[in-house]
């Protein structure tokens, strides 16, 4: 990389876009924000609510779904004995019938994150480093980013082993409770050990000293097995593609029943397609994001990449299949209805994108770590030449230019209007398929309050400078 200007110790400090580089040394202000304990959630009350909701929510969404077409249940009396009538034959009797963890559901389960994470550990790619960590005196760790690799050979991999009958993927939907089951207990399993060799090994960061959401929120900063940052691995390669293959066992499934597939299912496909592929082919730019400069790896971060999204993000292809096998109908809708849902997918996809790719590409030539990956689809203003941005007193820039200069969060306006998207092609039959949408909209609306208020404490006047060049969080002229 070409170098416009060094310091005095013959270090660069502008890259060839001429952004400045992070400095190796953070202060110490920055470093009592990186260490401040600040109640989230709740605090424990709420930590305990969530870790025994999560589970709850789940289960009984699965029965609504797989029992009663997406048709949202309630007890028949609300008297004492109803509603233990209501749990003891609606709920856990069918837990019991159709998501119990049979040894098949374990092996595709397990199976898929024991081949995931062998990728991980072995597959090649680049090594691209994070974000000066307080917690390191600035020193950056190294990421093996080789998402898109395994990517890759995992598609090749699905078709030869499903056309050659040696796995069916419709074997996924077929067994979708069993499997979601041994993905709730690994959740608490893979907090629970992350946890405990955090305590062990000495490595926890940033405790409250409150057990239950202290092992909600994590220990670890950076778990490490090898090459392999058990946050990123668990981010990036478990929960998209399980979502993904989830979407295409169910196209299969009713390709099987019907010998064709549905456009709203096609588009379940597509749709998911496009966000898997983009979090594998952008894993380079995952080091530098907000999760792994700041989240410390607990079973909010666990739980929901190892269970919550790839069980409850895919609704929308479940209720699809499960409509149609129960009525015998598919949910179809006029050729205007289905262009203009595409057309609002594509969209958002095309910001998400971008979005997602300008950010964190200006990450990276602070870091000078920027690489030029080739990879399916490639966008145009994924990267922004000769950027604009608020440069802060402790040294960070903040970017005010391409999609960061008309709202602060564009990537999680485009994220909303892509889970918006999810729901509108399946109709409004059920309230399941807009699950998603609704419960990001209070998830990002949350995140942002807490990265607007790390912002103001961190960054100062600085700070109110950027919110002048740049007002609107979501929608310009609206919020």
């Amino acid at each position: 990389m070409a170098v416009k200007e060094v310091n005095a110790e013959g270090q660069p400090t502008v890259n060839s876009n001429g952004v400045p580089l992070f400095k190796s040394k953070l202060t110490k202000h920055e470093e009592e924000v990186d260490n401040e304990v600040v109640y989230e959630f709740g605090g424990p009350a709420g930590a305990l609510g969530m870790m025994v909701g999560f589970p709850c929510l789940m289960y009984y969404f699965w029965i609504c779904l797989e029992y009663h077409q997406g048709h949202l249940i309630t007890p028949t009396s609300y008297t004492k004995d109803g509603i233990i009538q209501f749990l003891s034959e609606e709920i856990l009797a069918k837990i019991a019938l159709g998501a119990y963890p049979s040894l098949t559901a374990v092996k595709i389960y397990m199976g898929f994150v024991a081949y995931t994470f062998l990728c991980a550990y072995f597959m090649p790619g680049p090594i691209v480093n994070g974000l000066p960590l307080p917690s390191l005196k600035g020193g950056r760790l190294p990421y093996l980013c080789n998402a898109l690799s395994s990517w890759y050979l995992t598609l090749a991999l699905s078709v030869v082993l499903h056309v050659t009958g040696i796995f069916r993927l419709t074997s996924i939907i077929e067994n979708f409770g069993g499997i979601m089951t041994t993905a709730i207990i690994w959740g608490f399993t893979m907090s629970f050990l992350v946890y405990t060799n955090s305590i062990i090994r000495g490595t926890q960061h940033r405790m409250s000293g409150k057990l239950i959401y202290d092992f909600f929120m994590g220990a670890p900063l950076n778990p490490r097995i090898g090459p392999v940052d058990l946050k990123m691995w668990a981010e990036c390669r478990v929960p998209w593609p399980v979502l993904f293959f989830t979407s295409v066992s169910c196209a299969l499934k009713q390709y099987e029943l019907r010998g064709y597939v549905s456009g709203p299912v096609a588009f379940m496909v597509l749709a998911h397609f496009l966000y898997t592929n983009a979090c594998q082919k952008g894993e380079e730019c995952i080091p530098t994001s907000f999760d792994m400069f700041y989240e410390k790896d607990g079973f909010m971060l666990i739980f929901w990449n190892m269970a919550g999204v790839p069980f409850t993000y895919g609704y929308s292809s479940i209720y699809l299949m499960k409509y149609e096998l129960t009525t015998g109908e598919t949910i179809s809708h006029s050729w205007g209805y289905t262009i203009a849902i595409y057309a609002i997918l594509l969209a958002a996809y095309y910001v998400f994108d971008t979005g997602n790719s300008q950010k964190n590409r200006f990450r990276m030539e602070q870091n000078g770590s920027f690489i030029d990956r080739k990879a399916f689809p490639q966008l145009p203003w994924g990267r922004i030449k000769n950027p604009t941005y608020v440069k802060t007193q402790n040294g960070n820039l903040l970017l005010t230019s391409g999609w960061w200069g008309i709202v602060r969060k564009p990537h999680y306006t485009a994220d909303l209007f892509q889970s918006l998207s999810w729901g509108l092609i399946c109709g409004f039959g059920s309230f399941l398929p807009y699950f998603y949408f609704c419960f990001f909209v209070c998830v990002l609306t949350h995140r942002v309050s807490r990265d607007m208020e790390r912002c103001s404490k961190k960054y100062g006047k600085d700070w109110e400078e950027y919110c002048r060049r740049v007002p609107y969080i979501f929608i310009p002229y609206v919020f």
